[in-house]
């Protein structure tokens, strides 16, 4: 996934997932045998009660030099997604407004990869939203490739379950910032989630079948898309 001479634009959202990014990133930077650079940078929704100050402060105290201070995008894509335009799907207009704008930092920034902190539960939860409501069947892929492959996204930690990583979060002591989206609580991935942690509940194999099913596809026995 990072190759000497790298320059990487790490989506910080200030949840776990991308502080853990963020942190093994940087000792990785100190120890491996290749030279890279961490760009970290906040894309901001436009919410009311925003973290983005308290976010780059904690970043500030903890980077060892590592990497830059934080760079925020101020934006007003939440409140546009929320707005009365846009009534049906907030969440899916104010992600790829962000995504569309991590993409043009990572060009104007010369970053050729963009790293983001998507763990194994969200490839998962991907899977059956896919399903549930664009009637595909597709995921997250650990490293893919954009624009004919001039900018990748790479997810290091696609193979790590979120339990994993709030143990490790916990041990730091990293700060839990207040999510300020109306919609935080009450999303479609929060209502697949849900749905599988009570399957995982009923049998602790599931979870891995799954994992392991995205990368076992029998296509002779899926249907023909449609012409």
């Amino acid at each position: 996934m990072i190759s000497h001479g790298d320059r990487i634009l790490v989506g910080i959202s200030g949840g776990r997932d991308s502080l853990t990014l963020l942190h093994l990133l940087a000792c990785l930077k100190r120890k491996a045998p290749i030279d890279f650079e961490i760009i970290p940078v906040h894309v901001d929704p436009g919410f009311d009660g925003g973290f983005a100050p308290d976010l780059g402060a904690y970043l500030k105290a903890v980077s060892e030099g590592q990497y830059p201070d934080l760079h925020v995008e101020y934006t007003d894509y939440g409140t546009k997604a929320h707005s009365e335009e846009n009534r049906e799907n907030p969440c899916f207009l104010c992600s790829r407004l962000r995504r569309k704008r991590l993409f043009e930092l990572a060009d104007a920034n010369g970053c050729r990869k963009i790293a983001l902190g998507h763990n194994k539960d969200d490839l998962i939860e991907t899977l059956f939203i896919n399903i549930f409501y664009a009637g595909k069947i597709g995921t997250m892929k650990p490293n893919q490739s954009f624009f004919n492959g001039t900018i990748d996204i790479i997810r290091p930690l696609s193979y790590l379950e979120k339990d994993d990583i709030t143990r490790f979060s916990r041990i730091l002591d990293m700060p839990e910032f207040a999510n300020p989206c109306p919609s935080a609580g009450a999303t479609k991935r929060g209502e697949v989630r849900k749905m599988l942690e009570q399957m995982y509940r009923q049998n602790k194999h599931i979870k891995g079948n799954i994992f392991r099913a995205m990368g076992n596809v029998s296509r002779e026995y899926l249907l023909e898309t449609p012409s």
